[in-house]
């Protein structure tokens, strides 16, 4: 059975520049096989309510200002799963969690981006669940649940986020040896937590993760992590660095 996955994806140019991540990333989609489908939780889909992606072609959305030229070059073909889509709807409805498809939402770069790194045939299908970030954790844990029987039927369920998220506090050049204790602190809390298996903890972590607030000014980027969180169980670290200071890129698997 697949594991659900929390990928710290980084800035958009670890599409054309993966540092560590990529090989990691390429790594672990060897280890894990090829999967039926893969069902994708970004950071990036901010909703009022849970939406799905139902388009049988999702077009790759340049959802970023600023980068260069190459980077909006950059296409992640995958086929999006229409009954897929219908499925997950009908999971998240059973389990009280009112679902809708949008037959119109592009794929973000929190979900190209590292698909890219992974599969980057772009031939697995992809289907989308939206964010609704308001809702906190606890939500996102609902979602997990709800979903985690996927995994049985050879499903890929992916969080997309970031471990740490400060874009006002990076170190725009600071070296990969270069990693702000705050942010470190932050990191191997969460860490601890997880190996623990202390899902009370983690929940309140606004409350009881050192630097918190520091590392996630809004949390957005780390509620991903409870979507694959309460999709799997057992917690293993795939990969572990930080880029620019303060930008955690933690991979963590749940089996």
């Amino acid at each position: 059975m697949l594991p659900s996955l929390f990928i710290s994806h980084g800035s958009p140019m670890l599409a054309l520049q993966p540092g560590a991540s990529g090989p990691a990333l390429a790594k672990l989609a060897n280890a894990l096989g090829r999967p039926k489908a893969i069902v994708v939780v970004s950071a990036h889909w901010e909703s009022r309510e849970l939406l799905i992606t139902g388009s049988a072609q999702p077009e790759t959305w340049h959802d970023f200002h600023g980068f260069p030229a190459a980077l909006y070059a950059v296409q992640y073909p995958a086929p999006g799963e229409p009954a897929l889509a219908a499925q997950v709807c009908a999971l998240l409805g059973a389990a009280g969690l009112p679902a809708h498809l949008d037959t119109l939402r592009p794929f973000d770069h929190g979900a190209w981006v590292p698909l890219s790194l992974m599969y980057p045939d772009a031939g697995i299908p992809v289907v989308q669940v939206s964010l609704p970030s308001q809702a906190g954790p606890g939500l996102q844990v609902q979602v997990g649940k709800a979903l985690a029987g996927l995994r049985e039927e050879g499903v890929l369920l992916l969080g997309s986020g970031s471990i740490t998220h400060n874009l006002g506090e990076l170190n725009w050049h600071a070296g990969p040896d270069v990693i702000e204790p705050w942010a470190l602190a932050f990191r191997d809390w969460v860490v601890q937590r997880l190996a623990d298996d202390d899902r009370a903890a983690l929940l309140d972590y606004r409350q009881q993760a050192p630097f918190a607030v520091r590392n996630h000014p809004s949390d957005e980027h780390l509620l991903p992590l409870f979507f694959a969180m309460a999709a799997g169980s057992r917690f293993g670290i795939v990969h572990q660095g930080f880029t620019l200071g303060a930008l955690g890129m933690d991979i963590y698997r749940f089996d």
